[in-house]
């Protein structure tokens, strides 16, 4: 199967990119991707000692700042009014196969093979069945019409849950090779608060560091990858993990590189500090225009393509619903609840240290 390759390049041509010194990246298989000096500086902050964040939000993931981005009332109903939203197949699907890629660098390097993968794969499917019995169960009934139905047939259900799964972990296969890597960390939680008092967290799916130090943030998607000139957004939340792990521990990360396993295509883009800081503005003005929103009691629909999967398209005014009342404030999410406390945060700084430090497994 033959994996596409593409280089990012923000705002810049191949060829501008190329007279400022940024080199095509190395070969993805073997993990040896960068060579060359990293921005290093001696700290972490100690997240257990930082100020209380006043306004809101306090905290923002790169998730939440896409749905804003997106539509501002599906911000609002997903992260203040906290609507239930039925079960996505995809979705779910998708955290399958995270999964069962999260498990497989358990094994040993010889033993990471797809076979493995695909009993990982039902493990995953086991997991969820017994830590979200009811999401599992409303997945069930969605797809069998009713209650009775999926339980007296439930191995079909689950071949037609897991079965599409089995393509995108074969082509994972196809575009690395697991026994040639080591990952750093995976599934790692990171978080950082900015100069300006806002906290950035979010999950990092891989994290790499080669023989130089050099450090690889890895995404697996299993859709396909955005077509030519859409690469903006599909980066952003890449660009928000280097963000957060250089305020984390004063180092860029070399490479940032989205797997899309729907159509075996790498996406890559290498970071510099301009960049970052561009980046970090642009979250900033995201911020103040959910505060803004939130202060003035507006978070506006934006119709489009996206509604045709939203959750939401049964309450939204866009779509000939009547509004619901916001809220009252006081009964808000706090999303400081979300932050890392005081008992939590020595353990996230040693595990950033030791990772840094080049000695996590």
């Amino acid at each position: 199967m033959p994996v596409h390759l593409r280089q990012w390049y923000p705002a810049r041509s191949p060829n501008e990119a190329k007279d400022a010194g940024i080199a095509p990246p190395g070969d993805c298989v073997t993990g040896d991707f960068v060579t060359g000096d990293i921005v290093t500086d001696d700290f972490v902050p100690e997240i257990s000692a930082m100020p209380a964040i006043m306004g809101y939000p306090n905290s923002l993931s790169p998730s939440r700042t896409n749905d804003f981005l997106t539509c501002p009332m599906l911000y609002r109903l997903r992260t203040i009014d906290r609507l239930p939203e039925e079960p996505s197949l995809a979705a779910i699907r998708g955290t399958l196969v995270h999964r069962a890629l999260e498990w497989l660098f358990d094994l040993p390097a010889p033993e990471r093979t797809i076979e493995a993968t695909g009993a990982l794969l039902d493990k995953a499917w086991q997991e969820l069945q017994e830590t979200s019995p009811a999401e599992a169960e409303a997945l069930c009934v969605q797809l069998a019409g009713s209650v009775d139905e999926a339980q007296a047939d439930a191995r079909t259900i689950t071949t037609q849950i897991l079965a599409p799964a089995e393509p995108l972990l074969r082509t994972y296969f196809a575009m690395e090779d697991p026994t040639r890597l080591d990952p750093a960390a995976r599934e790692l939680a990171v978080r950082a608060q900015l100069d300006a008092g806002l906290v950035l967290r979010g999950f990092v799916d891989r994290l790499d560091r080669n023989s130089n130090g050099d450090v690889r943030i890895v995404d697996y998607k299993t859709g396909r990858s955005p077509g030519s000139g859409f690469e903006t957004k599909a980066m952003f939340q890449m660009r928000f993990y280097a963000l957060t792990w250089w305020r984390m521990t004063g180092e860029i990360p070399r490479l940032l590189q989205l797997l899309y396993l729907g159509n075996s295509e790498v996406l890559r883009y290498q970071p510099d500090v301009d960049d970052l800081r561009a980046t970090e503005r642009k979250i900033l003005a995201i911020r103040a225009a959910i505060a803004a929103s939130a202060d003035s009691g507006t978070f506006a629909p934006n119709p489009g393509r996206h509604c045709d999967w939203c959750s939401f398209r049964s309450v939204c005014p866009a779509w000939g619903a009547l509004p619901i009342p916001l809220p009252d404030r006081s009964t808000w999410p706090a999303t400081r609840d979300l932050e890392t406390t005081p008992a939590v945060a020595p353990q996230l700084i040693e595990r950033v240290r030791s990772i840094r430090d080049g000695i996590e497994e």
